[in-house]
Order: structure tokens, then C-alpha cells, then sequence
């Protein structure tokens, strides 16, 4: 027997798991769909308007080999969080991982900030999963339901201009220590990764010259990829991360 042909044969991570990934459309969220998938995952992706990039997605995990289905909502509206999770219910079953990476990166400085920008970003990044999270918690096994959020490396170093924005990151943080006190009793682990500077479509409007000095102050000399993410969230959703809960992984390449 190959070497390929033992791989096909082993069993996969995930096989008969389904995992909800919200803005899972494209960036991080995408990259995750797929690792998932490729570990035998069904996939839902939550997405809130570019339905042609969710598409996309669900046609990589079809080539993958799993199930996906893409399901429109804006996190930051209850009515379509608790829509969204029902959808994914009804078409895949039952939910056994929960990825909250839906959220917007806005940067403002203090003279600038009002109480609409703050709403703004506490709705679409702080509030959103704690609905996510609520909706599906009645579909999590126990034991064995896994909760993952994406907090940043801001939280930790805030940079000029990203105080709110690092602000909904650090409650991220806080809330998946709290949560894990809450949830571990049913067998239900919470982890947060906490990434750097990531080479996605979101981070391109971000100027060049702000790419290179990170890249140069960062150990391993290079911006992070969505797939370095994405591998340590498939690590936290899996059965090897069962004694693992209330944690934040910093994954920033060594800079902060």
C-alpha cells in the first residue's frame, strides 16, 4: 500500500461532524471551511453579502469531498443569527463545532469615535457570537461540542486608531474564559485564536509599508496566511484539544 493510498484510507478528524463557520466566505472564515472539510467536515458558512464567494467555498469543500451550504445572515441582527442556526440544523442535522469568526475591522481615532461606531462594532463582533453561540449551544453534544472564536493580537497591542476594534477583541477574549467556567460542566470546550496581521482581502487595504514593518518585526519575517489560522482552529475543534478550554492562542508569528 502507498503512502497516498494509506492517507485516503485513514479515517478523518471530523467524519460525521458538522461545523457552523460563520464569515465563512472568504478570508480566515474560507480557510477554515476548508480545513474542516478536508478533515471530513460538513460545513455551514454564515455570509453576509457576497453570495458569489460563498459559493465559491461550498464548491472547494464539494471538491473536498464533504457537504456544504452557505447561509446568508448579518450577525449583528438576532432574528437572522437564530435564522442561520435553524437553516444549518434543518439541512445538516446537528451542529458539533461553532467557529464565531464573523466581524468588521474598523479603525478610528479617539476624536472620531461616537456611540454609532462603538454600537457598530460591539453588535457585529462581541454580540453576534454570544448569539451564535446561544442559538446553537441546544445542538452541541455533550460532551464533546466545541466552541472557537477569533479574537487578534490587538487585544494585547492595541495599535493607534484601533482602540474600539481592540476593545471587541479583548471582550471576545473574556467572554470565551467565562464561557469555558460555564459550559465545561456539559463537556463543552471554548478556545479563541488571536491572530496578527493576516494576508487576506481585508488586510489589503492596509498600506504596503504597514505589511513590511510587521513582516520585519516579527520573528518568523512574514505575514500570517488564512491557513495558519485555520490550522489551529481545526486543532482546538478536535478530539487532541479535549483537555484544552477557556484558552487564547496567540497566532502572530512570535511579534507580540
Amino acid at each position: 500500500m502507498t503512502a497516498k493510498t494509506q492517507e485516503a484510507t485513514m479515517p478523518k478528524a471530523f467524519t460525521g461532524k458538522v461545523a457552523l463557520v460563520t464569515g465563512g466566505s472568504r478570508g480566515i472564515g474560507a480557510a477554515i471551511a476548508r480545513r474542516l472539510a478536508r478533515e471530513g467536515a460538513n460545513v455551514a458558512i454564515g455570509y453576509k453579502s457576497r453570495r458569489d464567494a460563498a459559493e465559491a467555498v461550498i464548491a472547494d469543500i464539494s471538491r473536498l469531498g464533504a457537504e456544504g451550504e452557505a447561509f446568508a445572515a448579518d450577525v449583528s441582527r438576532a432574528d437572522e443569527v437564530k435564522g442561520m442556526v435553524a437553516a444549518a440544523v434543518s439541512r445538516f442535522g446537528r451542529i458539533d463545532i461553532v467557529v464565531n469568526n464573523a466581524g468588521i475591522g474598523e479603525y478610528r481615532p479617539l476624536d472620531q469615535i461616537d456611540r454609532a461606531f462603538f454600537t457598530r462594532l460591539f453588535e457585529a463582533n462581541v454580540l453576534s457570537a454570544i448569539e451564535v453561540t446561544q442559538a446553537a449551544l441546544p445542538h452541541l453534544p455533550r460532551p464533546g461540542g466545541r466552541v472557537i472564536n477569533i479574537a487578534s493580537r490587538l487585544a494585547f497591542d492595541p495599535m493607534l486608531g484601533s482602540s474600539i476594534y481592540a476593545a471587541t477583541k479583548s471582550a471576545i477574549i473574556t467572554l470565551t474564559h467565562a464561557f469555558a467556567r460555564e459550559l465545561g460542566p456539559r463537556g463543552i470546550t471554548v478556545n479563541c485564536v488571536a491572530p496578527g496581521l493576516t494576508a487576506t482581502d481585508m488586510a489589503a487595504a492596509i498600506p504596503k509599508e504597514r505589511h513590511e514593518a510587521v513582516a520585519a518585526a516579527t520573528p518568523l519575517r512574514r505575514l500570517g496566511q488564512p491557513e495558519d489560522i485555520a490550522d489551529i482552529v481545526a486543532f482546538l475543534a478536535s478530539e487532541d484539544a479535549r483537555w484544552m478550554t477557556g484558552r487564547t492562542l496567540l497566532a502572530d508569528g512570535g511579534m507580540t
